[in-house]
């Protein structure tokens, strides 16, 4: 068994579609499965065992303990070969999942828990955990197509990362490679002006998109003699990066993006194209710390 991978359960419809992501991707590793759920009330010293009044298998901790199983049950029905195990941890979720995620090749959660608002698309936990995690997170909002693993590359050195993520998975999963990126005149950097003295200020017509091309390939050179059985399409459009991704995922399996591009501010842990794929995707959507490139 080589690594590990985490799932954060709650008992929610969400999160039980994360568990059985995350059981198929440590099946695709030969991974272990670690369920987790962070357990708050003992923080908040709720009592925790059955009423007097009521029956002797209510009560929080019972409650805990039966999601718990749930979750594990549903993972073995998924993946009966994999090595599961589970804990309950005292804490906050977005706490105890940072942690756990300190020691996981990847950890899996569902969009929203049991206590989101109605509405919401994405609950706080999930955009939390993906700007702070240790290790790539997965985010389980819809279940995905049949499709391609969809990689959106913007050129970043940060980026890069997610594209190496990307193409392990797409070996793991048998599946084919588009890597796609989205431009506009306004999201690409400003080239230098010619030395002087020169003609008026112009491109050449077309140069612009040439040069989105040329993004493309370069984002990934080097990964296809390391990963030579992967089928990789690329596509560079003009248009808008988050509603462009969006559009493509109703057919993708997953979604890999980075976690900031390259016109994010710096220090910002997530970027607004990140945030906006977690709540509006087509499919699962992972995202990819450029800091956990090495892992």
């Amino acid at each position: 068994m080589n690594g590990l991978v985490v799932v954060g359960a709650d008992g929610s419809a969400s999160g039980l579609a994360a568990v059985e992501a995350a059981a198929r991707e440590a099946q695709w590793r030969g991974a272990g499965l670690r369920v987790v759920h962070a357990f708050l009330w003992p923080a908040l010293h709720v009592p925790l065992g059955p009423s007097e009044l009521g029956p002797p298998e209510g009560g929080l901790r019972n409650a805990a303990r039966r999601l718990v199983a749930e979750a594990v049950e549903r993972a073995r029905s998924t993946a009966p070969d994999i090595d599961v195990t589970h804990a309950v941890v005292t804490g906050e979720p977005l706490t105890v999942l940072e942690a756990q995620s300190r020691t996981a090749e990847l950890v899996v959660v569902g969009s929203r828990g049991v206590g989101g608002f109605v509405g919401l698309l994405l609950g706080s936990t999930a955009v939390h955990l993906a700007a702070h995690g240790h290790c790539p997170v997965m985010v389980v909002r819809e279940p995905g197509g049949d499709g391609p693993v969809l990689l959106g590359v913007d050129g970043s050195p940060a980026g890069a990362a997610a594209v190496d993520f990307a193409f392990a998975e797409v070996e793991l999963r048998g599946a084919e490679l588009l890597a796609l990126h989205a431009w506009t005149p306004w999201n690409t950097p400003v080239p230098p002006p010619p030395p002087a003295p020169a003609l008026p200020y112009a491109g050449k017509p077309g140069e612009l998109a040439d040069t989105e091309e040329c993004l493309v390939a370069e984002a990934i050179a080097g990964r296809r003699e390391r990963h030579p059985g992967v089928v990789v399409r690329t596509k560079a459009v003009r248009g808008r990066t988050r509603e462009t991704l969006i559009e493509a995922s109703r057919t993708a399996q997953l979604l890999v993006v980075g976690a900031r591009g390259r016109g994010g501010f710096t220090g910002l842990l997530l970027g607004s194209v990140s945030q906006a794929l977690l709540h509006h995707a087509h499919c699962p959507v992972t995202v990819v710390r450029g800091s956990v490139a090495g892992r």
